[in-house]
């Protein structure tokens, strides 16, 4: 940062592409990140200014890289910038491996493929954007726009539940802690008070959600996040006491049954964000899991003939973005948290004051397109999405 301006200034535009190429050959840039610095930057001083201020957030190896490879395209400017070798600088700790979320055997084994800092989650924290007023004037008059409340007249709530420490030593999901850490930061961000549990067991975890269904503030929110973090396996979420001789789980499908219309009328027309960041079986190729459904059972008699209710669909506005496909295995870095929770974190922070729900979803699910580890691959997956309009969150409003 020290040298920022001066490398703006002096840097080719030649050497500029070279180093981007050096970047990506040693896995300190993705393809998509390159792509990015050339196409939305028109000027060599603003490539040069974006290609400095992504390695930045990517910690010391990334930052060397440029240095070396700064040393080898332009030694004249290396000099002049007064910097030294990357090999005279202090060695780097190695990064910690990455993890399976809810392996059949849940010996959660390391993979043998070292990691690399795209995998590390920004050191300080992201700034929300806030919607602009025209933004948010425009969109709150379209009908196909969910309603959103002032801040004066709301209190959004969100559930948050994160296991962590197992009866089994070898099931503690190492990184779960960040995971936990940038959901707090983030739905704090979004004006959501957050009610967060820590390592339950199934039954725990369902008498959590159907507490927080019938939470009396709910008729003040205009929308729920729901998210649970553990291991899994297709259809359900482990609890911290599962043993293969103890199936102590949540079943998914209670999520739906305990937010449905029937069951919480509360939340009738009123968006349901549901994330879950937990395996769905033990093959490669995971995804991910997100919301459910809300709807009101009530019933109409026979025609002419109206009893003292209406109709209501049971399940209606939820999306769901589960961290894995069926039948597969989702990814966790051992510090810095899970490939998804970290996506959501990162996409929301740029996106949200000008994106519906569903297109923010969609970026995350491409983020998976390029995985940083060569061997392992993991595809999000939306589910049950019974949402009928936009979801706005208007961070700001």
């Amino acid at each position: 940062m020290k040298i920022r301006s001066k490398f703006v200034d002096k840097i080719s535009l030649a050497n500029l592409k070279q180093l981007l190429d050096d970047l990506l050959e040693d896995k300190c840039l993705t393809d998509s990140e390159k792509d990015s610095i050339l196409e939305e930057n028109s000027s060599r001083t603003d490539r040069a200014r974006c290609l400095v201020d992504v390695l930045k957030k990517k910690g010391n190896r990334a930052s060397n890289s440029l240095i070396t490879h700064l040393e080898e395209r332009d030694p004249e400017l290396f000099s002049e910038l007064g910097l030294s070798s990357a090999a005279e600088q202090p060695a780097q700790k190695a990064v910690p491996q990455v993890s399976q979320d809810g392996l059949g055997s849940e010996t959660a084994p390391a993979i043998s493929e070292p990691s690399t800092d795209v995998v590390a989650a920004c050191e300080m924290p992201l700034k929300l954007l806030p919607s602009t007023d025209v933004f948010k004037k425009e969109k709150l008059n379209n009908p196909n726009i969910y309603p959103v409340r002032e801040k004066s007249s709301r209190k959004r709530l969100a559930l948050l539940i994160t296991n962590m420490d197992f009866d089994l030593a070898q099931m503690k999901r190492n990184g779960a802690e960040k995971d936990e850490e940038n959901m707090l930061m983030l739905l704090n961000d979004l004006g959501y008070n957050v009610e967060k549990h820590r390592n339950l067991s199934g039954m725990e975890m369902d008498g959590a959600v159907k507490r927080f269904s019938q939470d009396p503030r709910l008729p003040d929110t205009d929308s729920v996040f729901v998210v649970i973090m553990s291991h899994g396996n297709l259809g359900v979420i482990k609890g911290v006491h599962w043993t293969p001789d103890n199936n102590d789980v949540f079943k998914i499908d209670n999520l739906y049954t305990h937010l449905n219309t029937q069951n919480c009328p509360a939340l009738l027309d009123k968006p349901k964000v549901i994330i879950i960041q937990a395996c769905r079986g033990v093959v490669g190729g995971s995804a991910i899991v997100h919301d459910g459904d809300i709807g009101t059972d009530a019933y109409l008699d026979t025609e002419g003939i109206e009893a003292d209710a209406f109709l209501a669909h049971k399940e209606k506005d939820f999306i769901s973005l589960l961290s894995s496909t069926p039948h597969t295995v989702s990814y966790r870095h051992v510090v810095t948290g899970s490939f998804l929770i970290k996506y959501i974190y990162e996409i929301f922070h740029k996106s949200a004051h000008e994106e519906h729900i569903e297109e923010m979803f969609m970026k995350v699910m491409r983020s998976f397109e390029s995985m940083p580890f060569q061997s392992i691959r993991q595809m999000p997956t939306k589910d049950r999405c019974t949402l009928t309009r936009h979801f706005y969150l208007f961070p700001g409003y």
